[in-house]
């Protein structure tokens, strides 16, 4: 055992060395104070030092831990953009019950949420409150609304970014008209959809676009979809987006995961996990993918697609209230309100079901006919059941006190013979020793 001690010390003491390497250091917070407590009195001087301001509205919590937890994690993500040069990042907590007149000037409406304050645009943050998975939002956030496609290299990168809703214009120059309504409705769906454009005719050519025209790339489909009406203006590119921004098939997203989940269809979804690295994973997504492009048209079909290598720390979670094994791939319609929730029959050592199988168990979904509320009149008929067999039980115990009521009855008559005649032979044996004294007389 001792020397299990020291081979631990030694392990411990060389990865300290090892992680302390330049260049791989992960940042801890370091305690300094870079969040601001705003308040009436101060949110606008302060708010006017920055460019662009993440507030967390938050509940009133008067100094409980969770709060001194936020704080510190707000605090890392604040350290870590501390350092950017081109943009001065900064960060406040507005307080639910003390500060509500801060929150109602400024419209921040959800407690619990973060709110990011960049180029007169407010944008509700929808995703996992970890430093990380901020910061990573923010640096979407202060990227240009529009990204220029200017060659081939980046014209691969657009064609990779398939997991996304997209957007790719044709435009003479950035000083077209027709490329700032663009912009301007970029502006309205940063960062969450994604607008390409490109000046380059060749580049144009290769996407298939004329001046001044628009494609609509829904994620996972092969094939995009031109916006009718152009040349376009701001409010009929941001009508047409809102009209199609719930995907047929989209992926569950840490910075925005909030967001999809609430964006469900009568009150339930469609999910499918997957591991996009692992062998059966991939296959099923790929049949996922296939499915999803031939119902392209249905408005009624949303498929949410996780990977549960991007979700840690609620693959648990998700295993014990789906009562689902996610090591191998798993599709089911769950309930939202109460997570109750049916799923396809899928044994992982077998082949992964074919297209028209897993369409078929979607037709059925949406038919109503694989439906997760049975379970809940399946569990009131199981209640009945037990009411009834407790009834049953109620009457064959009234029974049994009755049959033990008479046969007790029944012994307290024998008994009560049995004395009798008991007292019988008595009054004969003292008549008899009478008799008997009489003749010794």
């Amino acid at each position: 055992m001792k020397w299990g001690w020291v081979f631990l010390g030694v392990f411990l003491s060389l990865g300290t060395l090892s992680w302390g390497e330049k260049g791989l250091e992960i940042p801890e917070y370091d305690g300094k104070d870079r969040v601001h407590a705003l308040s009436a009195k101060n949110y606008k001087s302060i708010m006017k030092k920055y460019d662009v301001m993440v507030i967390y509205y938050h509940k009133n919590v008067d100094g409980k831990p969770q709060c001194h937890e936020a704080v510190s994690d707000r605090g890392l993500a604040a350290q870590v953009l501390d350092d950017l040069d081109d943009e001065d990042i900064g960060f406040g907590l507005v307080d639910e019950k003390k500060d509500s007149a801060v929150a109602k000037k400024l419209g921040l409406d959800e407690v619990e949420s973060i709110y990011i304050f960049a180029d007169n645009e407010i944008i509700e943050y929808d995703g996992e409150l970890a430093a990380d998975t901020l910061v990573e939002f923010i640096y979407d956030v202060i990227e240009d609304p529009v990204e220029i496609i200017d060659n081939e290299r980046e014209l691969k990168g657009f064609y990779n970014m398939d997991e996304v809703i997209k957007l790719v214009g044709y435009f003479k120059s950035e000083r077209s008209a027709h490329f700032i309504e663009y912009d301007d409705a970029a502006e309205e769906f940063h960062p969450f959809v994604k607008f390409f454009a490109t000046f380059d005719p060749k580049i144009a050519k290769k996407l298939k676009l004329k001046l001044n025209e628009v494609d609509f790339y829904e994620p996972f489909m092969e094939e995009p979809v031109t916006i009718p009406g152009k040349p376009y203006i701001e409010s009929e590119l941001v009508e047409y987006i809102e009209q199609h921004d719930r995907p047929t098939l989209r992926k569950l997203e840490p910075h925005s995961m909030y967001e999809i989940w609430e964006d469900d269809i009568d009150g339930e979804h469609i999910v499918a996990f997957a591991e996009e690295d692992d062998p059966d994973g991939f296959e099923f997504l790929e049949i996922l993918k296939e499915v999803a492009r031939e119902n392209t048209d249905n408005p009624n079909l949303s498929i949410i697609w996780i990977d549960p290598d991007n979700f840690p720390l609620l693959v648990p979670y998700w295993e014990k209230t789906f009562g689902i094994d996610l090591r191998s791939p798993q599709i089911g319609v769950v309930d939202v309100e109460d997570a109750d929730s049916v799923w396809m029959e899928m044994d992982d050592q077998d082949d992964m079901p074919t297209a028209d199988e897993l369409e078929q168990w979607i037709e059925d979904v949406l038919s109503g006919k694989i439906d997760p509320d049975d379970d809940d009149e399946d569990d009131d008929d199981d209640d009945d059941d037990d009411d009834d067999d407790d009834d049953d039980d109620d009457d064959d115990d009234d029974d049994d006190d009755d049959d033990d009521d008479d046969d007790d009855d029944d012994d307290d008559d024998d008994d009560d013979d049995d004395d009798d005649d008991d007292d019988d032979d008595d009054d004969d044996d003292d008549d008899d020793d009478d008799d008997d004294d009489d003749d010794d007389e």
